[in-house]
């Protein structure tokens, strides 16, 4: 074996393992700007439509932002975050050095940017050697949203629920019809909901009712006499002092469903504020608060 080459990739591996710490240290303060995207968090997110085979491409390196098995093992700039990848990372640079052929590694693509299948360290040496393009067979997976290179799970977090937020208003007209503007979540797929919400209070309105009352007014209604109620029992007690990353609307849809689970254990009688109050006597942050709030509004015995 060539003993200049392994110590070349020695020498290269020990080199990119120092990067790595140093970028770990100048990101100290937001770690999640330097974490390389998971896959499947991502797939999660954007939910795609489809799929489709695209074959062998040139891949420009810049693009590929993730991974789908070993997200955890490279950061954001594909270099090695531990000792444990060592051998096979430098078995692979040997490679390189010997101007050996790899074959092409397998890439995922979604909204403009790429993701490993297979081929993490193949992309970590390219990378640390400065190579800019590299083979590789492609899948694509359609979606709506673009990706940035340089964005993180929370960024793209936030551009999918402004996307959501989007259609729901266009698909309900609910800023019109209740000049609520601020119907806002902290996480995905919570618009669905609430639009099932709607749904339910709509089909309850209409149960006893002999003109069909049209959704517009069932989605007045259900802001004025579900939503703002337990919106306000919110404010009143300052639950969100106890839920500090969490949004009012967010709080409601975790209340609602919570105030049902009581429902369906204790009977019908618990009101929204019980429910409220019990909610975060469970899971709030603060314990002396939590208590005062069980003695001064929680259930009597």
């Amino acid at each position: 074996m060539d003993h200049s080459a392994i110590v070349k990739a020695h020498e290269d591996f020990t080199w990119a393992r120092g990067k790595e710490m140093f970028n770990r240290l100048q990101f100290f303060m937001n770690p999640e700007k330097e974490k390389l995207l998971s896959f499947n968090d991502v797939k999660n997110l954007v939910r795609p439509k489809g799929e489709a085979y695209w074959g062998m491409r040139v891949v420009p390196i810049r693009l590929i932002v993730g991974s789908e098995g070993r997200y955890k093992d490279f950061n954001k700039y594909f270099l090695p975050k531990s000792d444990h990848v060592r051998a096979r990372w430098e078995s692979v640079d040997r490679a390189y050095i010997k101007d050996v052929i790899l074959p092409p590694i397998q890439l995922c693509e979604i909204g403009g940017v790429y993701f490993v299948r297979d081929g993490n360290h193949r992309v970590s040496v390219a990378k640390t050697q400065g190579v800019e393009m590299i083979d590789a067979e492609v899948t694509s997976l359609t979606s709506d949203i673009e990706l940035n290179p340089n964005m993180t799970v929370e960024e793209l977090r936030g551009i999918v629920i402004a996307r959501e937020k989007e259609t729901f208003y266009e698909n309900t007209n609910f800023g019109v019809l209740t000049g609520c503007h601020d119907l806002d979540f902290s996480r995905t797929g919570l618009y669905d909901v609430i639009y099932r919400h709607i749904q339910k209070h709509n089909y309850y309105l209409n149960k006893n009712n002999s003109k069909e009352i049209p959704f517009p007014d069932a989605v007045v209604s259900w802001y004025k006499n579900v939503y703002m109620p337990i919106v306000q029992i919110i404010h009143d007690l300052n639950l969100r002092s106890q839920f500090p990353k969490r949004t009012p609307s967010d709080l409601y849809i975790w209340i609602v469903k919570h105030w049902d689970d009581l429902k369906q254990k204790y009977g019908d009688d618990f009101s929204p504020q019980e429910a409220a109050c019990d909610f975060t006597l469970k899971f709030g942050k603060k314990k002396r608060f939590l208590q005062w709030l069980h003695k001064t509004f929680g259930r009597k015995n």
